[in-house]
């Protein structure tokens, strides 16, 4: 089975072994060899993008970085390829972090736009530090030397073709690890992200100045393969072709990147080259033909493994005819076509061809490498118990906490008192307090006065990513999941503080990093057996039934080894079934000794499992005390019912 998955990367590496052999024409393989160098850049890129969810426009600026840095230590020092590969990837990853450490501050266009100025101020300062890049006349370069003779044109490719084998690995393993599990997290759900324990700033920056080390590894073999730099190359049009090329290759797959890079190395030579333009375009148009055709699928009697090829062979006929017509248009065509893929196949090329793959074969996803629930081991500790130790003790005070938005006091001198061992119910109306005193609690908000002590010591000030990993977890009133990844993958971002792994464990697969990886993974089965969701374990969890999602939720936060968990409604939008088995896992978990804060609408709940009651109304505490004592209560009655 292993080799079986290796297949495609040894096809990989005989092909670019074979291809200057074949090919004679120094022309084309330096176009390989520049489509090479881009796929390398657009792997880091493909991290900020994909797997962050991030824009970022500042790739050119630092592509041009890593060429300099080459450049410029050759030019003035004469240092060999070996010393300044390496230094044009540290230095280039300084400057990406000194970019996202202030730019990852904001969002969205606005993180667009930083990045772009980014690229235009590194394009600027190239251009005038004439005294050290030598402005607009550029920098001139030789061949690196292979023991002492100058490398021919096939052996630099090559050495530029197993780098690039080396970053595919390497970043592969990157995003199949906790890391790349921590980026997917931030990306679907920064909030759940940061209360898992993961910080989300922490990570944007480290995702960054990877994807900055890639970017400066990639200019740097760019500057000996042109063998001449020069500030006009690393220009806002080139960061938005890198942009473009992971969009339409398809973000979050190495395949993707690299028909991304040749399509942006291929498409100036295509517009001069009406034969091959045709070809490409005829191809283009046979993929948005399919396209359309598999969108309008549902409305079609016809089987789809006789209707989608019919369509696609009459689609481009009708097309080709058309082309021919019309040529000397082709600068306009291409750009409509371009803009029909982007906005057709947002999942890019290669998520098509997965998602057309899957259609015509009847087949369904699965997921490769992921834990199924034959090989859970049973004997692992799934639940680190607290024990009953100082059972009755208070393991949670707050104290007069104030929440203020502007003149609305969402909380108003609240004290609680939650006791180790024990469920401790929050109820009230809507809009009594209850979430907002979640979210004091757990570092999403800090109080306008009081205090939050845990474990004798205050919270307030922390963020959430410290309180979660101080021993507090909790679930969401609107399930926060982490949509695109599987149950288990979900799971293991709650076990993300287990790894202590770091970068080189990862990219070397030493045994420490396969270690910690291995006994994730067993335990995350073992939780998601203590919920029933086992045989859901490679299932998005976005696709999961609601009631299973909640399940899932409660099984993520119980893998932060919790001493107190926080349950935000958990029963709402469940069934009668559900809300059993619902009672009978906190009931267990109980029992390990971890202490509850439950916030619930379904009073029959309320009343079975929890200790202690308190009320909230209007961010006011109008009650406490045992469940029934608390049902009773003339004050708890008019909140609800009024009079």
């Amino acid at each position: 089975m292993k080799l079986k998955s290796h297949i495609p990367l040894l096809v990989t590496i005989v092909g670019l072994i074979c291809l200057p052999l074949f090919v004679e024409n120094p022309y084309y393989i330096h176009l390989a060899e520049t489509i090479l160098i881009y796929t390398i850049l657009l792997f880091g890129l493909d991290i900020v993008v994909g797997y962050v969810g991030q824009v970022s426009l500042g790739h050119a600026g630092l592509f041009g970085i890593g060429s300099y840095t080459a450049g410029i230590l050759f030019f003035h020092l004469g240092w060999p390829i070996w010393a300044t590969v390496p230094a044009s990837i540290i230095v280039t990853a300084i400057f990406g972090g000194i970019l996202a450490l202030p730019a990852l501050k904001v969002i969205g266009p606005y993180l667009a736009m930083v990045t772009l100025a980014f690229g235009t101020i590194a394009q600027i300062l190239i251009n005038e530090m004439t005294w050290l890049t030598e402005g607009p006349l550029g920098i001139k370069l030789t061949r690196p030397e292979l023991m002492g003779v100058p490398m021919t044109k096939a052996e630099y490719f090559w050495l530029v073709a197993a780098i690039m084998i080396i970053a595919m690995i390497v970043v592969d393993r990157f995003v199949k690890s906790q890391m790349g599990r921590a980026f997917e997290a931030l990306r679907d759900s920064p909030v759940a992200c940061d209360c898992m324990g993961v910080s989300v700033y922490r990570f944007k920056v480290i995702a960054f100045v990877i994807s900055a080390g890639f970017a400066g590894l990639a200019g740097s073999l760019y500057s000996y393969s042109e063998q001449y730099i020069s500030p006009n190359t690393y220009n806002n049009e080139l960061a938005v072709l890198f942009l473009l090329a992971i969009i339409m290759g398809g973000r979050k797959s190495r395949l993707g990147a690299a028909i991304g890079a040749a399509i942006i190395v291929l498409l100036p030579k295509l517009l001069d080259d009406i034969n091959l333009f045709r070809i490409v375009a005829s191809i283009i148009a046979i993929v948005v033909t399919v396209g359309a055709i598999m969108a309008l699928s549902k409305k079609i009697t016809t089987p789809k493994r006789v209707a989608i090829p019919v369509a696609g062979v009459v689609g481009l006929a009708a097309f080709s005819f058309w082309l021919n017509s019309i040529a000397d248009w082709r600068l306009s065509i291409f750009g409509f076509m371009i803009l029909l893929v982007v906005y057709y196949l947002q999942n890019g090329i290669v998520g098509f061809s997965k998602t057309f793959y899957l259609a015509i074969t009847g087949k369904t996803k699965t997921t490769v490498g992921e834990a199924t629930a034959e090989n859970t081991d049973s004997s692992v500790d799934f639940i680190s118990a607290v024990g009953n130790k100082n059972t009755g003790a208070e393991l949670l005070k707050v104290d007069s906490v104030l929440m203020q938005f502007g003149g609305l006091k969402a909380l108003n001198n609240v004290d609680l008192s939650i006791k180790r061992g024990t469920i401790h119910g929050l109820i009230g109306p809507n809009g009594s307090g209850k979430s907002t005193m979640m979210n004091v609690l757990t570092g999403i908000y800090i109080p306008t006065s009081g205090n939050v002590f845990y474990a004798d010591e205050s919270v307030v000030g922390k963020t959430s990513s410290e309180i979660a990993l101080s021993g507090i977890a909790r679930t969401f009133q609107n399930v926060q999941l982490f949509g695109e990844m599987t149950a288990l993958q979900n799971i293991l971002v709650g076990l993300h503080h287990t790894f202590k792994s770091n970068m080189l464990d990862i990219a070397l697969h030493l045994p420490r990093y396969l270690r910690e990886e291995r006994d994730a993974r067993n335990r995350a089965m073992a939780l998601l057996k203590f919920v029933g969701l086992e045989n859901l374990a490679n299932e998005e969890a976005r696709n999961l039934p609601y009631g299973k999602q909640r399940l899932l939720e409660i099984a993520r936060a119980l893998a932060l080894d919790p001493e107190l968990l926080l349950l935000d409604e958990p029963a709402a939008g469940l069934t009668a079934p559900d809300i059993k088995e619902l009672l009978r896992i906190i009931r267990k978990i109980r029992d390990n000794g971890i202490t509850f804060i439950l916030i619930e609408h379904h009073m029959d709940v309320v009343m079975s499992v929890c200790d202690t009651v308190s009320v909230l109304d209007f961010g006011q505490k109008i009650a406490e005390g045992k469940p029934a004592e608390v049902q009773a209560d003339e004050k708890v009655i008019h909140a609800y019912l009024g009079t």
